[in-house]
């Protein structure tokens, strides 16, 4: 029986285990994007992880949607992260860069020479963003246009070779939680009547050439897929997501990428993950929603094969050491949700290990 503390190969790379680090926007690293010598201790501190995931990192200047996040579009933020990836790499973990383009979600002060957010279609979302001023309402995007499109697939593929650059064992891209892929895939975000638009085929166009572009320039097997059906998250309505992403997945299967990462949102979203599991013949990492906490109670889903790697969020953020404490099912340290975003090392690295 497969457990969750045996080995897999993925990226050609075999991890110590099947635990992943999901990946979690911090908002803790300068204003030029760069990472930090604290942002590498706090990546070096969850190096026991089979797989950390890093934060979502924008691959263009206007994909940024939070304060101080990371960068993978200058030298500077390159030569950052080659900081953090070889004391990972010396730790003797492994670690993939998140690229997220977070489209519509954002403001214009967070973004520098006037721009403001963009979108598959210039449609508001509901809600607020936090910006260095508070929380501000969100603002209608500006619709790409088609030359724009190719352009922001180019960008994914210049960042997904400076991650490699940098040092990256590969590439996930968040096509999940209501961010520009997302947009791209979901109905209500996605008013286009071109080639991005209209048709099932063409919503999910944006992501399967996303996808080849960042193959193309780094193999497929450094490259993988974040995706969240039916999650609402960031004003996003799928009303009946299962057709869309098993078309999604029946395109992205033959490419052979490192994994596909699947994130459920509900206790229901398990029927799509177990349809997607059945129809995905690659790696599937699995962040699960669970009726309780996700703690090791969560491990048996390796074992039953409904996933071959787990990825923890908030527990790996207050447990460095996650992996151990998962093997004796705790003591868990408790997650401090004020300190989630933005701050100095409180909260950050200094959660204590066993």
């Amino acid at each position: 029986m497969t457990t969750a503390f045996d080995s897999i190969t993925v990226a050609g790379t075999q991890l110590a285990n099947r635990i992943a680090m999901a990946p979690m926007t911090r908002s803790r690293v300068g204003v030029d994007g760069v990472p930090t010598e604290l942002t590498a201790e706090y990546y070096v501190q969850r190096a026991s992880a089979g797989l950390i995931i890093t934060e979502g990192i924008q691959p263009s200047v206007v994909g940024q949607g939070y304060p101080f996040t990371p960068g993978l579009h200058t030298a500077e933020q390159v030569a950052g992260w080659r900081r953090v990836t070889d004391a990972v790499h010396a730790a003797g973990g492994r670690i993939f860069a998140q690229l997220m383009h977070t489209g519509r979600i954002g403001h214009p002060s967070l973004l520098p020479d006037g721009l403001i957010p963009v979108g598959a279609s210039p449609v508001r979302a509901a809600g607020q963003v936090f910006t260095g001023a508070g929380m501000m309402d969100f603002v209608t995007p500006r619709e790409l246009t088609g030359a724009e499109v190719r352009e922001t697939i180019a960008d994914f593929a210049a960042a997904a070779r400076n991650a490699v650059e940098a040092g990256f064992d590969g590439v996930e891209l968040h096509g999940a939680n209501g961010y520009l892929i997302h947009q791209f895939l979901s109905p209500n975000t996605n008013k286009r009547t071109d080639e991005w638009g209209g048709t099932l085929e063409n919503r999910i166009r944006f992501a399967v050439e996303v996808v080849e572009a960042v193959v193309a320039e780094i193999g497929a097997e450094r490259t993988a897929l974040r995706i969240s059906p039916g999650n609402t998250y960031n004003d996003i309505d799928e009303p009946d997501p299962q057709p869309a992403y098993e078309a999604l997945v029946k395109q992205l299967d033959p490419i052979g990428l490192a994994y596909l990462h699947v994130l459920e949102t509900a206790a229901h979203s398990r029927e799509t993950t177990l349809a997607l599991r059945r129809q995905y013949s690659g790696t599937v990492v699995l962040n699960p929603a669970t009726e309780g906490p996700t703690d090791h109670r969560s491990l048996a889903l390796i074992e039953e094969g409904v996933a071959d790697v787990l990825s923890f969020g908030a527990l790996f953020l207050a447990n460095p050491d996650l992996p151990a404490r998962l093997r004796t099912e705790g003591p868990y340290n408790t997650p401090d949700q004020p300190t989630f975003f933005g701050g100095d090392a409180r909260g950050y690295v200094d959660y204590p290990t066993l």
